[in-house]
């Protein structure tokens, strides 16, 4: 085995191995700790469950970034969509969205070699070999091309595609982490989609084709930008991108909550134009890959997964929409996500239980009104998700047309309980929704109706 192949730990037994020293750690840590727990304060107890919560969560981040892969993934996702995750936990699986530990410059290059053809100091002008993120099938690094352009490479991990199989295979000792680290979490449905997720990722080039179509769909919107792909430098294992600067998430964070507002608004316009008009969806919301500007701009990142809908896929959800919103017609509600294969047909359940189980889920658009998205209120969706204990869960499923829609739902209200978000989200999703086609009902909103007007001008010249 070569030395980039055995970057990543690939084989089924060298992965297991790890995660089992890991799951011993953990377990064992916890059982030696029990009695302390059960005969101490109320005060003490919280402390000691904290400590324990502490230092667990930092062992899995340091062994999950390591390990990449669907292992990663799992700490990136629960990182954000988890609300109800202790705060030790949450910040330390935070680390992983960006600042996974990164492979040698030496690894990145013999990459470079063999799929563009020569160390990257001669394909590119420039080449920084110091990585500026990193993250769970790849990491990226800056460069200028040999015509002045300055670009994001991603570089994928050696050996990646590999370990991903490897990690499948041990779907059981994934399971036991991951309920270890994550108490509470549906660790089932996550790491069985995770599989699937990242064996579409490790594909650049099906990437390419995803980052151009957002691309080329969103050229010249006042507020979202999506980097487009330099083709003739990228190829399976590498994807070379427009260099776009700006700030993260943490940093958005500490900005005003007019800012905050106007970043949310983009990132719900983004999603659900994305959704109802490109008929396309990124898969991999979370944080990372968002760069933040002032004035509502955001830059979109990562297309690794993106999901390709028809308009028979789309059909029950929006009379779904129309029915429950607008039409208040609740028996025709059921049937579109009975139709939509959500409920099972003929569920001994009344229609009110499935209104008020389904129907939390549209609570942004029940109102006509201004609407902060708390991260209490993110939770309350996350918990709603995977609740397999209310009178709907052995009726209702989540059909696989739909399984990564729901989880960018999930994604969509963390990241907006997290920065507090208020708007009008019934007006905003009025202008984008086919059957609605509502006026502009703020200023991005506008900016974006002129933008649609130039774009549909275009089209008619050609």
């Amino acid at each position: 085995m070569s030395s980039a192949a055995a970057a990543v730990r690939q084989s089924r037994v060298s992965r297991g191995a790890a995660l089992a020293r890991l799951a011993l750690r953990i377990g064992g840590r916890y059982v030696a700790k029990y009695p302390r727990i059960l005969f101490a304060s109320v005060e003490r107890r919280g402390e000691l469950r904290h400590d324990l919560a502490l230092r667990s969560a930092d062992e899995v981040a340091e062994e999950l970034g390591s390990m990449k892969g669907v292992l990663m993934k799992l700490g990136q996702m629960a990182s954000y969509i988890y609300e109800d995750m202790p705060a030790t936990f949450r910040v330390s699986m935070s680390r992983l969205q960006q600042k996974a530990p990164p492979m040698t410059s030496a690894l990145a290059a013999s990459v470079i070699v063999e799929e563009l053809g020569d160390a990257p100091e001669r394909v590119f002008a420039e080449w920084d070999p110091l990585p500026f993120a990193a993250a769970s099938i790849g990491q990226v690094h800056r460069a200028i091309t040999r015509d002045g352009r300055a670009v994001a490479v991603k570089v994928q991990y050696p050996g990646i595609a590999r370990s991903i199989t490897s990690d499948l295979r041990n779907v059981g000792l994934l399971r036991r982490i991951v309920g270890a680290a994550f108490p509470g979490l549906d660790t089932r449905s996550l790491v069985d989609e995770l599989g699937d997720r990242l064996q579409e990722e490790v594909d650049y080039v099906r990437e390419a084709e995803n980052q151009e179509l957002f691309a080329g769909y969103y050229d010249g919107h006042p507020v979202i930008r999506v980097p487009h792909v330099v083709s003739e430098l990228s190829t399976a294992r590498v994807l070379s991108s427009e260099l776009v600067s700006g700030e993260g998430f943490e940093e958005l964070l500490g900005w005003d909550q007019h800012e905050k507002d106007l970043a949310a608004e983009t990132i719900h316009r983004f999603v659900f134009r994305s959704l109802y008009r490109l008929h396309a969806f990124n898969g991999d919301p979370h944080p990372g890959n968002y760069l933040f500007h002032r004035g509502g701009r955001v830059t979109f990142l990562d297309f690794g997964l993106t999901k390709l809908f028809t308009d028979q896929d789309l059909s029950p959800l929006i009379d779904a929409v129309r029915f429950l919103v607008f039409e208040k017609d609740y028996e025709a509600f059921r049937a579109a996500l009975e139709r939509a294969g959500f409920l099972r047909s003929g569920a001994p359940v009344p229609t009110q239980i499935v209104v008020d189980r389904f129907g939390q889920f549209y609570g942004t658009v029940l109102q006509d009104a201004p609407m902060t998205i708390t991260p209490a209120y993110a939770s309350a969706i996350v918990r709603r998700f995977f609740d397999a204990r209310g009178p709907l869960a052995p009726y209702s499923d989540v059909p696989r047309a739909y399984v990564i829609m729901q989880r960018i739902n999930l994604g969509l209200y963390a990241v907006l309980g997290s920065l507090n978000a208020t708007a009008n989200w019934r007006r905003i999703a009025e202008e984008i929704w086919p059957f609605r086609n509502g006026p502009p009902s703020t200023p991005i909103g506008e900016a974006e109706a002129d933008w649609l007007s130039k774009k549909s001008q275009k089209v008619l010249k050609n």
